[in-house]
């Protein structure tokens, strides 16, 4: 469906309610969003409680933070769509908190618009209108402490349980629903039972079936609503610190030829705006940070390298991660293996990957696209073109001095200008970015 008809059609977009269902082991919040004239649609997200058989869905920064994800998750059913006009009916939003929620949605929502040729204007592609009264509830007089660490699965999360070992009594990992990835990599970590919370999302069908039919779909930015169910949780459990696992690389675009971030919500310019918001509009008592903001994707990787408890269990293909599983023929699979080869032999690859995806004939366009030869870098790879490139230089001189035959897709970058370019690039172990949140001991943890 095209774009100018659907949003001509159903013009406008409800926010109606929330609502807070709590048993004494469960929080369960539900939504109720509308698409005049199309639809309703009712998403939930249901919390395992704390031990202790206190409650919480009549506390204001609770009811706030819920509220907030309700404004959070209503952009996947919005961009079925993309309703001209949003009314929320449920809360109040002042000028401030309106500006900032079209911020997020129109550059969360970057991917989306480009792959849909829409050509959004940043004031205008919303109306986003509020009918409600103010959020009210009972003051949170508790302590906040110790740390969420948000799983996903990848290698990322992993340097993050490690890194912050030495504190694992404090800490909880936080999942959303049952990614076997995410939970195999928790486990792995010593995380279980109490200090492992999972979240169950739950999609309302019908947005699945509109998609089907469709309707307008692409590209959400699901890192900020992790952001805010985490920030639920943490209000929740009254956990200080939300210790999030995004690098410095990952600020960079990551579509050529045009300002268009596959995750916006996993950059720093997000995580600044994260923080402002916890503090104005749900409680400055939860620290929104990045552990890994300091450091490149190239020295993640190489910190990841030498954790081989891990190397079995993570996974970040977007296909498998479900399941666990690499599926070794999309761009994520080769990417991960291209970034690890900088310090990892073939045959670990190979072990790690199930498959040797560097002497496949089929994965030398992708690896073009991943190097900047071929100029259309796949969406979703978090590393620079630039690290991409150094980290196989690395590889190749680690071939070279090990005396062993190249891969077939690194002999056939050899032949070309990017290899004469590169091959003497390294790792930079004293490159340390100074722009991120991460509290001072937290940042020794990292330096040492």
């Amino acid at each position: 469906m095209e774009y100018s008809d659907v949003s001509r059609r159903y013009p406008v977009f409800y926010y109606h309610d929330f609502a807070i269902i709590e048993s004494e082991d469960e929080l369960d919040v539900q939504f109720d969003f509308e698409i005049e004239g199309l639809s309703h649609f009712n998403p939930e997200l249901i919390l395992t409680k704390p031990a202790g058989g206190a409650t919480y869905a009549n506390l204001r920064t609770v009811r706030e933070a819920a509220f907030s994800l309700g404004l959070m998750e209503l952009i996947s059913y919005w961009k079925l769509t993309c309703a001209p006009t949003v009314i929320v009916e449920c809360g109040q939003l002042d000028s401030d908190q309106t500006a900032w929620w079209k911020n997020l949605y129109y550059n969360g929502l970057g991917e989306f618009f480009y792959k849909n040729n829409i050509a959004a204007d940043p004031e205008t592609f919303m109306d986003l209108r509020s009918t409600g009264e103010p959020i009210t509830g009972h003051v949170d007089q508790r302590r906040f402490s110790g740390n969420l660490i948000p799983v996903g699965g990848g290698k990322n999360s992993l340097v993050s349980l490690n890194l912050l070992s030495g504190r694992k009594e404090e800490n909880h990992a936080f999942i959303i629903n049952h990614v076997m990835a995410a939970v195999h990599s928790a486990q792995a970590a010593g995380y279980q039972g109490k200090q492992l919370i999972i979240a169950e999302r739950n999609i309302d069908i019908r947005m699945l079936e509109f998609n089907k039919a469709g309707f307008l779909n692409g590209h959400t930015p699901f890192s900020a609503l992790c952001a805010f169910a985490a920030s639920l949780t943490a209000v929740i459990y009254g956990i200080q610190n939300i210790c999030l696992s995004n690098e410095a690389s990952a600020n960079d675009y990551a579509i050529n030829g045009c300002k268009v971030n596959h995750q916006y919500s996993r950059t720093f310019a997000f995580e600044r705006e994260f923080k402002r918001y916890m503090d104005a509009y749900i409680t400055p008592e939860v620290h929104y940070f990045s552990l890994l903001r300091p450091l490149t994707e190239l020295q993640t990787a190489g910190l990841f390298s030498g954790m081989e408890e891990y190397h079995s269990v993570f996974c970040s293909c977007n296909t498998g991660k479900k399941e666990g599983r690499w599926c070794g023929h999309c761009a994520k699979c080769l990417y991960v293996c291209v970034m690890l080869s900088a310090y990892l032999s073939d045959d670990r690859l190979v072990s790690i990957f199930g498959t040797d995806m560097l002497n496949d004939a089929g994965m030398q366009e992708v690896l073009d696209q991943l190097t900047g030869i071929q100029d259309n870098n796949p969406a979703g790879c978090a590393g620079t073109q630039e690290e991409v490139n150094t980290a196989i230089a690395m590889s190749i001189r680690n071939h070279e001095r090990n005396g062993e035959a190249l891969p077939a897709l690194y002999q056939n970058y050899t032949q070309t200008s990017y290899y004469e370019y590169y091959r003497n690039k390294e790792v930079d172990w004293t490159q340390f970015n100074s722009e991120n949140l991460v509290p001072e001991e937290y940042q020794n943890l990292l330096k040492q």
